[in-house]
């Protein structure tokens, strides 16, 4: 769906910046970071434009709140998850410090910690958004079990099925 009046600038930008977002969330699947929301933002971005990308916004953002919602079900879950946060903020702050090589390094020096001060900016950038993300989660899922039957019901209306029986 195309905006009319809108200027063939800022129409490129927001291509520019959805595709980015969309690529850097697919990325982010498999790399640290919030794949599944960097891929919403992005198709949520590109939905101004196209109509499959709108169709494709909420089934994407509602699994990622799916995610969010799994991740703070138990306290096991909510450690690991905020250990892993913790230990990405220290990663950073490690690529930022960048110590010398350890002697037990067994790869060339140019190997050791890639990527520089905006790698370990990322990493920071990352653990402080995933920090954020849990205490959300938790607010907004933690013991709240219809909340989560309200989040499933919303992914099966998305995803166009009847939403599934409670027993």
């Amino acid at each position: 769906m195309r905006i009319p009046g809108i200027g063939t600038a800022k129409r490129v930008a927001l291509e520019v910046v959805g595709w980015l977002l969309v690529v850097v969330g697919i990325a982010a699947l498999v790399l640290p970071g919030p794949g599944l929301l960097a891929l919403g933002a992005g198709l949520l971005v590109l939905s101004q434009q196209y109509e499959w990308a709108e169709r494709r916004v909420d089934p994407i953002l509602l699994r990622a709140l799916r995610g969010a919602a799994e991740s703070v079900e138990t306290w096991p879950r909510i450690a690991a998850s905020a250990l892993g946060a913790l230990v990405l903020v220290a990663c950073g702050v490690l690529w930022i410090v960048k110590p010398a090589e350890p002697g037990w390094w067994p790869l060339s020096e140019t190997w050791w910690l890639p990527g520089g001060v905006w790698t370990g900016v990322t990493q920071i950038f990352s653990g402080l958004f995933a920090l954020g993300l849990i205490v959300y989660s938790y607010r907004r899922f933690h013991g709240k079990p219809e909340a989560r039957a309200a989040l499933d019901t919303d992914i099966s209306e998305a995803d166009g099925e009847r939403p599934p029986r409670r027993r």
